[in-house]
């Protein structure tokens, strides 16, 4: 987690045309054309470095950085490109979205706290809770920093369902231990492992598919790409949160007789 922090207090996250403002633009090519070449022959006529390509079969969805009128786009390129789709964000809208998005994980985080400190009414497996669903956060918002995954509406709804995945796994393993009298402390959290690893891995299997299916037959679908990549790094982090160190407060809290 800590890595993942001085990962991006250094090298920052990539914004979404949603947040940044850009222009995004789905086209049909008159003619055959690479997606390199693409990207290259839009940079040339617009003037404009910061171009991204993704193609498939004879279309192609362009993301520019900053505003472009499309009447210009379409007199530029109406013998290389049939425009499907043109939509183009403005600094003011990006600006009001990304409020919007740090009132989302706020108000996520204050009700999630408030729900498990009502539920189990004892602080420290509370903030371990709490402490875990942080982890599972900044690991999988550095991993995006790090493959370049853009900060997005997209994956800010993938960031808001790993919250609450992160939470349920939490909540399963802290009511069995806790919550249960029968069996040995490590009977109880062996029988949470097994039932919290295979919901894991069931919806890890799930994302690997979609993701694999989406880059090799839909790789115009960028927003269930980066969905289903934000969802795998914040599940593998869960592994790790969940049953490493979470599992781990709770046995420490309960075998000094932290809880009644």
């Amino acid at each position: 987690m800590i890595l993942s922090l001085l990962y991006i207090s250094v090298f920052g996250l990539n914004e979404g045309v949603d947040l940044k403002g850009g222009t995004l633009v789905t086209v049909e090519l008159n003619q055959p054309m690479t997606q390199s070449q693409v990207t290259q022959l839009v940079k040339d006529k617009l003037g404009i470095n910061d171009v991204k390509t993704s193609m498939s079969d004879n279309t192609a969805t362009i993301t520019i950085s900053g505003s472009v009128d499309q009447s210009q786009f379409n007199e530029l390129f109406s013998s290389e490109f049939k425009v499907l789709s043109f939509r183009s964000v403005g600094a003011l809208l990006s600006d009001a979205a990304l409020g919007q998005i740090y009132y989302a994980l706020l108000f996520a985080f204050v009700f999630m706290s408030v729900t498990v400190f009502f539920v189990f009414r004892d602080l420290t497996p509370s903030l371990a809770i709490i402490l875990s669903a942080v982890c599972n956060l900044s690991i999988a918002v550095g991993s995006m920093s790090l493959f370049g995954i853009p900060l997005s509406i997209a994956s800010v709804g993938a960031l808001l369902m790993l919250i609450g995945y992160g939470v349920d796994t939490d909540i399963l393993l802290t009511t069995r231990l806790l919550k249960r009298r029968h069996g040995s402390l490590d009977d109880r959290a062996e029988d949470a492992c097994r039932t919290g690893l295979t919901l894991t891995f069931a919806t890890l299997a799930a994302m690997i598919v979609l993701f694999i299916v989406v880059k090799v037959f839909i790789p115009t679908a960028q927003v269930l790409e980066d969905i289903s990549a934000v969802l795998i790094i914040g599940l593998l982090s869960d592994l790790l949160s969940t049953w490493l160190m979470n599992l781990g407060i709770l046995k420490w809290h309960i075998e000094r007789g932290g809880h009644d």
